[in-house]
């Protein structure tokens, strides 16, 4: 690449993986750190250095200028020395010298090391202290699990087939082996280790190993996936799972909201069947009734497929030198999963084909029973399962400094009724489709960078830094960090309600019945093609009821009305009957709590009674009785229960 397209892609880009600038007056730590990160990164293929290029971080928006260099031919000829004797292996870079906006500027390319060279490291500080990896676009010190990675590579043994102190034979469960046995069997009933002993079928796996004395010890891999409760207990304390049930959508250390957690403990292959069971038993879930069928159908709300493989990918990739359990925390609106252990796949790849197991045995033993994939496709499938289950892309994210990956589930289909009233407010700003998405995902997950809205939007890393810089500007978004760490978090202008706009007064909820059909299909605005935004999965109309230009009357089963209304006593019915399209909120909630102290009614019951939006009637009716106490749940362990009705509380009509 030339010194004009490194400037130039720098400047595009909110991060660069293969791209660094540099003032470099002199060959400084600095550069010689990002040096060494490229030599080093996994499947990077090497990177460039724009050296007499200066960041202004001070400006509204950073970028990048030429401000050349003194002392080019110095600076070369230090470099390419330092590169050859500073490091372990030498380092041969291509440096090049060029005019660019009459300054004159040096180019660098740093090739890949070598997997037999890896890792690079400074020879005077040694390991690990001295070596760096390029983790999107900042070089970080490389940790135990990156040379760990690296020296793999070389046939060098890995954590998991180190042996566990204190421990025999017997620490082993045979009830555990035999588990692996059917499992197997189950893949492939002719393997030839169905055959062997328990002793010979677990020395194949890597999970006993022979000590000098010539005794056969567990391995941290034969612990882990056979060993008894009391040895998992005793040697790896905390190395469970948590699944942790939170009351809202943040995580608060409140003893007034205290949170729900069960603590499973068990050999490998138990523990994701109980830790999937967990999940499953507590997931909210949706319901269908097929032509013919007698039964309803209940369908999770996370594909089946999707809570499998993330619950796998957790046990099989996380650090087992870390003692720290994995957290599965379900929120009223997401499944979060965290693992003790940073992706070793820079995150910037994740999905992509290939592999890099921190725990290559596990993982060999979880690939053969089917458990699991060692081609690094599980990533992917889970994309692939979301967006066929019409929801929100997981999200996943690599914490280098906590040594921790977490993947985000949102409970979220884009784009439901709920989600078109709120971005109907924005129309002014012209959003495209993507943006109008990523809009919904920060409003719900808090935040989002660049990798995220490719994953979400399935565009390139220019496209993507391009529309968050443009949500930015217009003031939907705050920018946080810098570089790979650059992330975007909500102002308090996304964070605003419909109601909210007119910046004087709450609107009536009942006046947003007159907007016009396309004014919420399409957003008048969102897109120059509207069909684009009915991506929503069956079942999820892109119109929202009830917000029609057409007489309201003509949006409701006048029939079922009639109906509904003879039910009633004659006062009430006529009072029901008389109710307009602009009554005070205080007036509907009064007549929807005498309503449901005469019986129990559902949402669309009091939606054709009252002719309103089901979701009018939800948000601004049923949630603010029910906050007050005038109103209870008649299922209110099941909130979202298709059979959920309400009913007023005795004394407070």
């Amino acid at each position: 690449m030339t010194a004009f397209e490194l400037l130039q892609s720098l400047n595009e880009l909110d991060e660069h993986e293969r791209v660094e600038a540099k003032r470099a007056s002199e060959v400084g730590k600095s550069l010689l750190e990002t040096v060494c990160a490229f030599a080093n990164e996994p499947g990077l293929d090497g990177g460039w250095i724009l050296l007499g290029a200066v960041r202004d971080d001070l400006s509204l928006f950073p970028s990048y200028s030429i401000e050349g260099l003194e002392n080019p031919d110095k600076i070369c000829a230090d470099l390419a020395t330092q590169c050859r004797s500073i490091f372990n292996s030498p380092v041969r870079v291509e440096i090049t010298t060029e005019r660019l906006n009459n300054q004159t500027v040096v180019t660098v390319f740093v090739p890949e090391a070598q997997l037999q060279e890896k890792p690079i490291f400074f020879k005077a500080q040694g390991l690990p202290k001295g070596a760096f990896r390029r983790i999107g676009s900042i070089d970080q010190r490389c940790t135990d699990d990156d040379l760990a990675l690296f020296y793999q590579g070389r046939q060098s043994d890995t954590f998991d087939t180190s042996l566990v102190p204190d421990t025999e034979q017997d620490d082993l469960s045979v009830e555990a082996i035999e588990d692996y046995r059917k499992s197997r069997a189950q893949t492939n009933p002719d393997a030839e280790e169905l055959r062997w002993s328990d002793q010979e079928l677990v020395q194949s796996l890597g999970c006993l190993r022979r000590v000098p004395a010539g005794i056969w010890k567990p391995t941290v891999a034969g612990v882990i996936l056979f060993g008894k409760p009391v040895t998992l207990r005793r040697c790896f304390p905390t190395t469970r799972v948590d699944y942790i049930r939170v009351p809202g959508r943040e995580w608060v250390p409140d003893p007034e909201r205290r949170f729900d957690t069960v603590e499973l403990r068990d050999p490998l292959f138990r523990l994701i069947r109980r830790a999937q069971a967990a999940v499953l038993d507590d997931l909210p879930k949706s319901f269908g009734l097929e032509e013919g069928d007698l039964q309803r159908h209940d369908t999770p709300l996370i594909p089946l497929r999707v809570i499998r493989e993330a619950i796998v990918n957790a046990m099989m990739h996380r650090s087992y030198r870390n003692h720290a359990p994995v957290q599965i925390i379900r929120y009223s609106n997401r499944l979060e999963i965290r693992n003790p252990g940073f992706s070793l796949k820079s995150p910037d790849h994740l999905g992509e084909p290939g592999s890099q197991p921190r725990n290559p045995r596990i993982a060999e033993v979880l690939h053969e029973t089917r458990f699991a994939e060692t081609k690094g496709s599980g990533i992917r499938v889970m994309r692939d399962s979301m967006e066929q289950a019409g929801l929100t892309p997981p999200r996943f994210e690599s914490d280098r400094s906590n040594d921790q990956f977490v993947a985000t589930y949102l409970f979220l289909h884009f784009l439901g009724e709920d989600d078109l009233r709120w971005l109907a407010q924005f129309r002014d700003l012209q959003l495209s489709d993507a943006e109008a998405r990523a809009m919904v995902v920060i409003r719900e997950a808090g935040s989002l960078d660049n990798a995220g809205y490719r994953d979400l939007n399935k565009v390139d890393t220019l496209t993507a830094s391009q529309s968050l810089r443009r949500l930015r500007d217009a003031g939907l978004l705050a920018q946080k960090g810098r570089g790979s760490a650059t992330f975007y978090i909500p102002t308090d202008r996304l964070l605003q309600k419909p109601m909210d706009l007119d910046g004087e007064r709450p609107a009536d909820p009942d006046e947003l019945s007159t907007t016009p059909p396309a004014y919420l299909a399409s957003l008048d605005g969102l897109s120059t093609n509207p069909e684009s935004l009915s991506s929503n999965p069956p079942g999820l109309s892109s119109k929202v009821d009830g917000l029609s230009s057409n007489p309201p009357e003509s949006r409701f089963d006048e029939t079922k009305r009639k109906q509904l209304l003879d039910s009633l006593p004659g006062s009430l019915a006529a009072q029901v009957g008389g109710i307009g399209q602009r009554r005070p909120p205080q007036e509907v909630q009064d007549l929807v709590v005498a309503l449901c102290a005469q019986q129990d009614w559902a949402v669309e019951e009091l939606s054709t009674l009252l002719r309103r939006n089901p979701e009018v009637v939800r948000q601004s009716y049923l949630r603010p009785l029910m906050r007050e106490g005038r109103l209870v749940m008649t299922r209110p362990d099941e909130p979202n229960s298709p059979d959920q009705t309400y009913r007023a509380v005795e004394g407070k009509e």
